[in-house]
């Protein structure tokens, strides 16, 4: 997948909002072995800004993107509808591609998002960072390391206080808590529990004046073996539950905050995020209770993985399966949620 002339892969950033901006272009910018090449915006003022804030060339469309030889690859921080076809096309063009989560809307554009890679020969990858937060690989270490026993329920919120506006607040375009923090937590979920999904069931409330996107997600799935998770997501929550709850054999894990990545990176130094120990998580088992500290989270990871896959000598670290059984189980808690009724899959198809 390298280049022949053994210059580092060249990335550009499609789209400069504050997640193309804080997030795509500075870790591309700071990882050793990645150029970051560009940024494409139709807006001119994002143009200037992303010339000077990363000293790289811009472009004010994405076909001009894609008629550069020297581009590798595209990474899309655009809003989430746009995802499918912008990266059909770019993957058509012989192009690598990252979107930003959600990868699409629909296990439909899914599937076509993972034949045009196939036929084209190139990487389509998911920006599935928070399978680096710190919190989520405090919870896998205590799992594969039998502090908990046997996990046989996690519960997950992320929650917030009041509506979004802007594209997030549309749900024809990919707007909602389903679409920006589901896949955070689903993938999570999927990644704890690789079982079989079994059932999906999904209770939506929209309570909030001005957009049509839900400001109440509960959604629980069941898995073969019996596990359980449970996903809980709110725009009408002013007091937070855990972000973490987790029940196993041996014991019990709850931990409240989220992962300081976020806002280390705004601030310009995501090395610099350190978790205060008034966050630390708490397990409780038969014979004990004890504070755990949080192990570091490292979304530089990603792109470090990104880098390794580009130059042939890594596998992705978010896979297509992973991504179509994810946007499987999307595609049921809407059925639930219209339907009120509990989606089964008996035999499991595209869920394990």
């Amino acid at each position: 997948m390298c280049r022949e002339d053994g210059h580092a892969p060249r990335l550009v950033v499609v789209g400069y909002g504050r997640w193309g901006r804080e997030c795509h272009s500075y870790l591309i910018s700071t990882t050793p072995g990645l150029e970051l090449y560009g940024v494409a915006s139709r807006d001119p003022e994002k143009r200037v800004r992303a010339e000077a804030d990363r000293q790289c060339r811009t472009f004010a469309s994405f076909d001009d993107v894609l008629s550069d030889p020297a581009v590798d690859a595209v990474v899309l921080a655009t809003p989430n509808w746009s995802h499918a076809d912008l990266a059909i096309k770019a993957l058509r063009a012989g192009k690598h591609v990252v979107t930003d989560k959600v990868m699409c809307l629909s296990l439909r554009d899914c599937e076509a998002m993972i034949r045009a890679s196939e036929e084209s020969g190139r990487l389509l990858t998911v920006f599935q960072n928070r399978r680096l937060d710190g919190d989520f690989l405090t919870v896998r270490h205590l799992q594969q390391t039998g502090r908990l026993g046997d996990v046989r329920w996690v519960e997950l919120a992320w929650q917030g206080f009041g509506a979004w506006g802007g594209w997030r607040g549309k749900r024809e375009l990919g707007g909602g808590k389903i679409f920006d923090l589901g896949p955070h937590l689903l993938d999570q979920v999927l990644v704890l529990f690789p079982e079989p999904v079994r059932s999906v069931y999904c209770r939506l409330h929209y309570d909030l004046p001005g957009v049509d996107v839900e400001s109440e997600a509960l959604v629980v799935l069941g898995f073969a073996g019996g596990r359980t998770a449970v996903i809980d997501m709110s725009s009408m929550a002013a007091i937070h539950k855990p972000h973490f709850y987790v029940r196993g054999t041996e014991g019990t894990f709850q931990k409240f905050g989220l992962d300081p990545q976020e806002k280390a990176q705004t601030a310009g130094n995501i090395d610099a995020a350190v978790e205060p120990a008034s966050n630390y998580g708490v397990l409780k088992t038969r014979t004990d209770e004890q504070v755990v500290p949080t192990l570091p989270g490292r979304w530089r990871s990603y792109y470090e993985n990104l880098r390794d896959c580009l130059l042939g000598k890594a596998e992705p670290m978010v896979t297509l399966a992973e991504e179509r059984r994810l946007l499987r189980v999307i595609d049921a808690i809407w059925e639930s949620g219209s339907s009120g009724q509990v989606v089964h899959f008996d035999d499991g198809e595209g869920l394990n």
